[in-house]
């Protein structure tokens, strides 16, 4: 039995994704689920949290699910388009960011992003002096 995929954003900047004209992706708008249309030839975009984290939460990741069909087989190929995960530190732009606008992200790498949204490190984090977040994990700092 095929369930699909349950609700997520990805990680990513951006997400491509093409598809064999068989429903199944649903994104949430305004608090419902809606099946995005087939339209041919084309590609479904996707924007992530890498940058929802550098727009402040001006652009939104998607929040977005599959569905199986029962009686076609959905292909979908997704692209993801991500920064390097260790050599640049996500946060806010300063643009983004201001008196009456503060930063909704603490600075971290995309691989500290991965392992928080995958493994729910929150109460574990500790910033260090520039502001990244710092993982303590079984007695050793993971930057």
């Amino acid at each position: 039995l095929a369930l699909g995929v349950e609700a997520h954003t990805d990680v990513s900047a951006l997400t491509f994704i093409l598809h064999n004209m068989v429903p199944g992706l649903q994104v949430l708008y305004k608090g419902e689920w809606v099946t995005a249309s087939c339209v041919p030839d084309s590609i479904i975009l996707h924007v992530g949290d890498t940058i929802e984290i550098l727009s402040n939460g001006m652009y939104k990741s998607v929040l977005h699910r599959g569905l199986v069909n029962r009686e076609r087989v959905r292909v979908s190929w997704a692209v993801f388009c991500e920064p390097p995960k260790e050599k640049i530190v996500l946060k806010p732009l300063p643009e983004t960011v201001g008196e009456d606008r503060p930063a909704l992200f603490p600075p971290r790498t995309f691989a500290q992003h991965m392992k928080h949204k995958l493994f729910k490190k929150s109460d574990d984090e500790v910033h260090d002096e520039e502001g990244v977040v710092v993982v303590e994990h079984d007695d050793k700092s993971v930057e």
